[in-house]
């Protein structure tokens, strides 16, 4: 279950229904069941309606366009900030797809390296990398589906991965934290699902050695105190997709 960003996780506590009754009952009429059946397969569906809206209902895009490829162009302003600027002198890889169902665009972005000020051990270095990827349902609702995958990463399924609730962005969105330096933020939007992760890794960078003889390379650090600026990037990148 995802807790709240910042707060305790929620639980769910069901009520015990199988309790036994003590003393005489008059049997409910058949009409009456009928009827509380009734009632409560309508209260599901209508909360299913207002959780995930009709299936083939065409989502909201709420102004999202891909037009052109927007990773080029992408400041990572906070995240430059708090770690380092984007490297200008790398090309971001990235594909655009166009479709009458679907536009989707993925990139990774890297980050300056850190080399020249941050030495954790000889020749090594920590290194950051960015990944963006928008994908604009423009015909089915995805919110069944983003629901459905909020542990689903690019090695399956994570249970143990830390998942918090994002307040006040998009529909819906949670930050999927894994152990192994990778911290990935998902927001749902209308038909707009958006992700912005920050991985980390340690990466040898010495000419006269080998890395099987360096040895052991540092542990990757705890990526936590960048979750703010994250948020404010991807606040940027949903805020420069709107038309």
């Amino acid at each position: 279950m995802a807790g709240e960003f910042g707060a305790v996780e929620a639980r769910e506590v069901m009520g015990d229904f199988d309790g036994e009754f003590v003393g005489e009952r008059r049997p409910r009429r058949p009409w009456l069941w009928a009827l509380g059946g009734v009632v409560m397969a309508s209260a599901l569906w209508a909360a299913a309606l207002f959780l995930y809206g009709v299936g083939d209902r065409t989502p909201d895009m709420h102004g999202y366009q891909l037009d052109q490829d927007p990773c080029p162009s992408l400041q990572l302003k906070s995240i430059g900030a708090a770690i380092a600027p984007r490297e200008s002198t790398t090309k971001v890889e990235s594909g655009l797809l166009n479709h009458a169902a679907l536009d989707q665009v993925q990139c990774f972005i890297p980050l300056r390296s850190r080399a020249g000020a941050e030495r954790p051990g000889d020749g090594w270095s920590i290194e950051y990398t960015v990944g963006i990827t928008v994908a604009l349902h423009k015909k089915t609702d995805p919110g069944a589906e983003f629901e459905a995958r909020r542990r689903v990463t690019e090695f399956g399924v994570d249970p143990e991965a830390k998942l918090e609730t994002v307040p006040d962005l998009g529909d819906r969105a949670y930050l999927l934290t894994r152990d192994d330096g990778n911290s990935e933020l998902r927001v749902l939007e209308g038909g707009a699902v958006l992700s912005l992760s920050l991985s980390a890794f340690s990466q040898y960078q010495r000419d006269d050695h080998s890395e099987d003889e360096a040895g052991d390379g540092p542990d990757v650090p705890d990526l936590s105190p960048y979750q703010s600026a994250m948020i404010s990037d991807m606040r940027d990148l949903m805020s420069s997709l709107k038309q």
